[in-house]
């Protein structure tokens, strides 16, 4: 794990500097609230991590998948 410090305003670039993924930047710092936005392209999902273990338990396990007629595990 990365831990780094910033301040109101300033960025976090992920990826390749000259082409990133995205940019994470410090909107606004209020007491012990902090607020973070994030810029990343729509096909990148980005969730809280209460949402994503929600979004993971309610995944349904797939075991097999059928292509072209034929299952095939995985």
């Amino acid at each position: 794990m990365l831990v780094i410090t910033r301040r109101e305003g300033e960025e976090v670039v992920i990826g390749d500097p000259a082409n990133p993924i995205g940019v994470v930047r410090i909107a606004s710092i209020k007491g012990d609230r902090v607020r973070i936005a994030f810029d990343f392209p729509r096909a990148i999902d980005v969730h809280r991590r209460e949402v994503a273990n929600q979004i993971v338990e309610e995944r349904p396990n797939v075991v097999a998948t059928i292509k072209n007629g034929v299952a095939q595990s995985g």
